[in-house]
């Protein structure tokens, strides 16, 4: 039987660094990377001498990426959302996408808590005021933070670590989840978004998009805040709606905002950014950036790094987001590891390990979990396998595709 072969990543859009290292963790992977977010056409063709595919936010990928990915094995969107993916699509072809959905907790966190302080002290409008000339040396309007109340609609990594921090500066803290979650610091929940709206002097959103959550900032909702009252939205682009929210701040109903991503977004440097809210001196525009730290990036290399090389060296799924979950730790020395999904249908793994008993093999260990349509089947097996018995496996009634993993003395 042959030994595990080398693999070969491809990384895209300035994938951090660390990313390297936790690749190679388990086994040797040749790294290829390229600066920026390739042209779709391009990406199809490159991407068929690689085995893992590493993306960031822009980089698109479709049913024709994954129809034309034939030797592709897994992505890693090194990144939070994998809004950018055709899940349903990489599913088909049983390719599990990865990503980092905690590794920028901090980042988004203190973005958001600085955004709190510049907007109470209206830091926005004077900074514009001062470089035409204007010296607006006054206290009007501008407020600490301590005893203001702060409402966090989603209860998660992101809003519970901001509800410490927010804490500590001393202000109340209110949050809305749709699940019962345990309160950090003096937090409190509320029974209803909009109670929170109404009670609070700044509310900040921290929901992933979801049919649910897609345009939840309505106009009547929007309007239903606190006269006076902040937002900011450094979660995702579809939550808001921009037009009443700039609406709202022209009358006067909304004193700031402070919003990190848009419905639309420059897919490029080159490409011009253009919303409503730029026409306002209290609002606080930034790029997309809730993440865009150091520690933030290196994090999401070493943690999206290390799933993809357990898959690859391991077999293991845990955390994929589209894939039943898996996680059978290293191949023993002298086991023969066969990965294998399939179509969840009845009688595969009697087929299967009917297959392993005709080519001689002992199953040592099985693995078995099932998602929706599709069937991830794992067995360790004892024994000298004949040359073509992946190639029997791949045959199978159902089998998607067939892999083999050969044990080394480091493993467990």
């Amino acid at each position: 039987m042959p030994s595990t072969p080398n693999f070969k990543a491809l990384l895209v859009e300035n994938v951090h660094e660390d990313a390297d290292g936790a690749l190679q963790a388990h086994g040797p992977v040749e790294i290829v990377r390229r600066s920026g977010s390739p042209d779709a056409k391009a990406l199809r063709e490159e991407v068929t001498g690689y085995d893992v595919l590493g993306i960031r936010s822009r980089t698109q990928l479709d049913a024709a990426f994954f129809e034309a990915a034939d030797r592709l094995k897994a992505v890693g969107c090194f990144c939070i959302g994998t809004n950018q993916v055709d899940l349903e699509a990489a599913s088909r072809r049983a390719i599990p996408v990865f990503n980092a959905p905690f590794a920028n907790t901090r980042s988004v966190a203190e973005l958001t808590m600085a955004s709190i302080v510049m907007l109470m002290r209206r830091i926005p409008e004077k900074m514009f005021a001062i470089r035409e000339g204007e010296w607006l040396k006054t206290a009007n309007g501008a407020h600490e933070v301590r005893k203001k109340k702060l409402g966090i609609v989603g209860y998660g990594n992101i809003g519970a670590q901001l509800s410490v921090i927010a804490s500590a500066l001393g202000m109340h803290v209110y949050y809305y989840d749709i699940e019962p979650k345990l309160a950090h610091g003096n937090a409190r929940p509320v029974d209803s978004l909009e109670t929170l709206l109404q009670t609070c002097d700044v509310v900040t959103l921290h929901v992933p998009s979801t049919p649910r959550t897609k345009g939840m900032m309505t106009r009547e909702r929007i309007r239903a805040m606190a006269p006076g009252s902040f937002l900011i939205n450094q979660a995702r682009g579809d939550l808001v709606d921009i037009d009443a929210l700039a609406e709202a701040l022209r009358d006067g109903h909304i004193a700031g905002a402070a919003v990190d991503v848009f419905p639309v977004e420059p897919k490029s440097k080159e490409e011009r950014f253009e919303s409503p809210l730029q026409a306002f001196d209290n609002v606080i525009l930034t790029p997309h950036i809730g993440g865009s730290t150091l520690e933030a990036q290196a994090a999401i290399g070493s943690d999206t790094g290390s799933k993809l090389a357990k898959f690859l060296f391991e077999g293991a799924t845990l955390h994929a987001v589209n894939f039943p979950q898996v996680e059978p730790g290293p191949v023993r020395e002298g086991r023969t590891r066969l990965l294998v999904p399939h179509l969840n249908q009845p009688g595969f793994l009697r087929r299967l390990n009917d297959a392993a008993e005709r080519a001689g093999a002992n199953v040592a260990a099985q693995y078995l979990q099932t998602e929706g349509e599709l069937g991830y089947a794992i067995a360790d097996l004892e024994g000298d396998l004949p040359n073509d018995f992946q190639q029997r496996i791949e045959t199978l009634d159902g089998t998607i595709w067939a892999r083999l993993i050969r044990g080394s003395a480091g493993g467990a």
